[in-house]
């Protein structure tokens, strides 16, 4: 019997599932926020300089201001680009070239000299207000030799997403899951909405660096509370559905950013929702499985009877001992102590953290590659949100059809090399194709979103309890390495064009062999100790005269005394004794240790 079996008991998928599952899904509408919310609060509008002041028609040209309409002025003191289509973004003329009023004219009349030196914008930049009314980049500018700092604030987020991975995967281990949970609502809710009030680009980066953090504590503890309280038998259903909800905030942001064109209103609209998230989480459940392992078993029997009332099981009778006698092998392997060297130390988990890291990391390296640049496309930045979420839908269906019938290994595999090869595609599409280049880039991140959706169940599954977390922490850490990474490989193309997506795809080629290495785990119970991933894994089972040896040297460590059982350290423990009773009463459970 495992815990899985006594979830069963307790009603298996029942109402405090669905409320459960569904408390925590709902501020994933906001994730997506605040991932992608760079594409609006660092919005680029067209710009240009700023003309001199105090400038009037010189009465030689014999013009009236009135006839000379705004582009036509602009032309007297904004050179053309390199393209020589629009207007130079960084560059004006140091003398205004009123030659230009001239039909067809691209010089002065004879016998005046007018140069046409340039300089830069010494009177700052004007943007155009029709798509955005205010960015960081505008509040900053943030415009020619500052440009690199707009990429920056994101990467800067990213970096704050990648040490919350670092920092809240280990403490929830610690501290548990509901805790850091509810820290991470109102980390994000003060310090985000706070970022509205940034009076300095600095300070800006700053709050967005530590609001990334909170989004990791979010992500991570919100997927492994779920999957704690879920039968085996609902995990790919639950897991699938509520990665829609990231879906449907894609397209959420869309209207918001629409809606609220100043990104300071934006920044509070995202955030300060996360004060209800705060309030009402202190509702959830800790994981029981958590709190067993962490020797507070009094706290998960009040939980498990809890969550049975609620599913209306309340003549069901969970004891202690009931209890214990389901999670008895992972209770003796709590007592030893675990770290990040643990992910590496035996040969099955070391198999699946390499895997993992690469999984991870091309997966994230590909989807922020293409969803963090939507400008590019040529289209309307709200519609193309639109689309970019819409795409999810279809995509993450197929992926749950591929989850339930063909197993995670198989569509995790299938789902990198499909994003690849939609990628090269792109390659050899011609630039004026550009609808056809943008439908394939909306399918490729539309696989990379399935391969997401089925990392996170994956890495939940493979995992075992005792240091799932720690686990979590360690691999999406290489996701965000991933994030950070994708906006720098796309200054490559102006090197060679086709290097970024030969980039992006030979990533997610590599990443796909990767998968196929690892363990299936559709319709296969939670590991909860290190031994029982070696023991699932095939060729690295223990021999039978090993496993016997480690039982016999288990039970040797501890000595009977009168009254429970005292470790080597001379602490007694409710565990240990429960154990001890168990032990007496019959042989199933002394073999089971």
């Amino acid at each position: 019997m495992g815990f899985v079996d006594l979830l069963d008991q307790i009603g298996g998928f029942g109402r405090f599932q669905w409320l459960h599952v569904t408390l925590i899904s709902l501020p994933g509408l906001l994730m997506a926020s605040q991932n992608l919310l760079n594409n609006f609060t660092a919005g680029m509008p067209a710009h240009h300089c700023t003309p001199s002041a105090n400038h009037s028609i010189p009465s030689q040209y014999n013009l009236s201001a009135a006839l000379v309409t705004e582009k036509q002025l602009l032309r007297v003191f904004i050179p053309l680009d390199a393209s020589g289509t629009s207007l130079d973004k960084c560059r004006r003329y140091v003398r205004p070239q009123w030659h230009q009023l001239l039909t067809n004219s691209t010089a002065p009349p004879a016998g005046l000299n007018s140069s046409q030196e340039t300089e830069a914008c010494l009177d700052g930049w004007t943007f155009d207000q029709s798509e955005f009314t205010s960015t960081i980049v505008t509040e900053w500018d943030l415009v020619c030799s500052l440009r690199p700092l707009k990429q920056m604030s994101q990467t800067i987020y990213m970096g704050g997403v990648l040490a919350g991975a670092i920092i809240f995967g280990g403490l929830s281990d610690r501290f548990g899951r509901k805790v850091i949970l509810s820290w991470s609502y109102l980390q994000l809710a003060l310090l985000g909405s706070s970022t509205a009030l940034s009076p300095s680009y600095s300070a800006f980066c700053t709050l967005r660096f530590l609001s990334g953090m909170s989004v990791s504590g979010i992500i991570l503890n919100s997927v492994s509370l779920k999957v704690e309280w879920i039968p085996t038998s609902s995990r790919t259903l639950v897991g699938t559905l509520t990665s829609f909800f990231f879906t449907f905030g894609q397209m959420i942001l869309a209207g918001l950013s629409y809606w609220l064109r100043e990104w300071r209103k934006l920044q509070v609209a995202v955030c300060l929702p996360h004060f209800l998230f705060f309030l009402y989480s202190w509702w959830f459940s800790e994981s029981a499985r958590w709190l067993v392992l962490n020797r507070r078993s009094e706290e998960a029997l009040r939980s498990i009877q809890r969550v049975a009332r609620i599913n209306g099981k309340e003549d069901v009778n969970i004891t202690l001992e009931v209890l214990h006698s389901h999670m008895n092998k992972e209770i003796v392997s709590s007592k030893s102590s675990f770290s990040a060297y643990d992910l590496l130390r035996t040969r099955g988990m070391r198999r699946i953290s390499v895997c993992l890291v690469a999984v991870w990391f091309s997966t994230s390296f590909a989807y922020y590659g293409l969803a963090m640049d939507l400008q590019k496309f040529g289209v309307n930045v709200y519609l193309m949100q639109i689309i970019f979420g819409a795409v999810d839908i279809p995509a993450k269906l197929l992926a749950l059809l591929m989850l339930t019938y063909l197993g995670r290994r198989v569509t995790q595999a299938t789902c990198l090399f499909l994003s690849a090869l939609v990628i090269f595609t792109n390659i050899f599409i011609p630039t004026e194709m550009q609808t056809v280049r943008t439908t394939l880039a909306c399918l490729g991140k539309g696989f990379t979103s399935s391969s997401f959706t089925c990392v996170y169940l994956y890495t939940g599954e493979l995992y075992p309890t005792v240091i799932r977390q720690t686990g979590m922490g360690f691999v999406s850490t290489m996701a965000r390495v991933g994030s950070m990474a994708a906006p720098a490989v796309l200054i490559l193309d102006e090197v060679i064009p086709a290097l970024p997506s030969i980039v992006y795809g030979g990533a997610a080629v590599v990443a796909g062999v990767f998968a196929c290495f690892l363990p299936e785990t559709l319709d296969i119970p939670l590991p909860d100790t290190i031994e029982d991933v070696e023991d699932k894994w095939p060729g690295n089972r223990r021999p039978k005269e090993q496993q016997v040896q480690a039982e016999e040297m288990s039970l040797k460590e501890k000595v009977v005394s009168k009254g429970g059982v005292v470790s080597k350290g001379g602490v007694v423990s409710k565990e240990e004794i429960a154990l001890k009773e168990m032990k007496e009463g019959e042989s199933t459970g002394l073999n089971a240790l």
